[in-house]
């Protein structure tokens, strides 16, 4: 199994254990992630390799987000890129309560590559042609991507989970709901 990290991120695949199929066959990728797991399908394939299965976590999906929307982002990150971070990554968990996270140095490049990476029903058709299995897990509560649109999009070509209560690292606050059922 190989597992792609999301955008600023490093060892967050923890999140997700619980989800990911171990095997040495299984692509993952999480949020920005996701974009290199793909890729590296479409490679494996092309060099007639073995990939059983695709899951992406809260793929980065912003193909419905106009240019105004993606310009902000690179703004925001440039004036000043560690407070964009923090917001990020706290918009990452929310409703709910921050997590402890590891990060990498970014650039404002790679954000530009995901604000404006379009994902590509031809490429997710080739890779179900070719047997793989494509995984999607998708969260009600996301605070970053519209988990609706992406919902939509992937159904054609995916089997989607997705999860009512859950934000963007798919993680559901069973405390906050059992507070509100008593």
């Amino acid at each position: 199994m190989k597992f792609y990290s999301g955008f600023s991120l490093k060892n967050e695949k923890s999140f997700f254990d619980d989800l990911i199929h171990d095997s040495e066959y299984t692509i993952c990728g999480f949020s920005y992630g996701a974009i290199a797991a793909l890729n590296k399908v479409i490679d494996l394939l092309q060099n007639n390799r073995r990939v059983d299965t695709l899951q992406l976590f809260s793929p980065a999906f912003f193909q419905d987000r106009d240019k105004t929307f993606k310009r902000l982002q690179l703004i925001s990150y440039k004036k000043d890129t560690n407070a964009y971070m923090k917001q990020f990554i706290k918009s990452c968990f929310l409703p709910y309560q921050l997590k402890e996270t590891q990060h990498i140095r970014t650039t404002v490049d790679e954000l530009q590559e995901l604000l404006e990476y379009e994902w590509s029903l031809d490429s997710l058709e080739i890779i179900q042609r070719a047997g793989v299995k494509i995984e999607v897990y998708l969260g009600g509560k996301d605070k970053i991507i519209n988990a609706l649109e992406a919902k939509e999009f992937f159904l054609q070509n995916a089997t989607v989970t997705y999860i009512k209560d859950a934000n963007h690292f798919l993680q559901i606050d069973y405390g906050q709901t059992l507070k509100k059922e008593i």
